[in-house]
């Protein structure tokens, strides 16, 4: 019995970490151990995690495990997408030119910015009261 080969990336938004395995399969999307529609609620997060194979032309041609912790929704489809990025570049080189052109191989450094003591927020301070 021959083992498979999987293609690995690792993905990270916000302060969410995704790693991303991947092998040519039927298109099954497996995140966390369940189906896609449980872990990521909105259709535009569902989107954003198979762009990079829409760019490469790869749609469907791969079965993709992913395991993702921390952050929210956004950060969490975030992450998959440069894991599945790196994944797929790992898999063949030749996908790097296409998917750097599409902004996919950058890390998105934006961060939330802390509390500072004194503030509501990070930047937000107490009302002016003028008397």
């Amino acid at each position: 019995m021959a083992t498979e080969k999987y293609y690995y990336g690792t993905g990270r938004r916000k302060t969410s970490t995704a790693r991303v395995f991947i092998k040519p399969g039927k298109g099954n999307v497996v995140i966390n151990g369940v189906e896609t529609e449980k872990v990521l609620k909105k259709a535009v997060s569902r989107m954003i995690i198979l762009q990079p194979l829409e760019v490469v032309q790869q749609a469907g041609k791969f079965d993709i495990m992913a395991t993702v912790a921390g952050g929210g929704e956004t950060g969490q489809a975030g992450a998959i997408r440069l894991g599945l990025t790196r994944a797929l570049i790992a898999f063949n080189s030749d996908n790097r030119p296409s998917l750097k052109k599409a902004g996919f191989v950058t890390r998105d450094p934006r961060m939330v910015e802390r509390k500072k003591y004194g503030k509501h927020g990070a930047r937000r301070s107490c009302q002016f009261s003028k008397r």
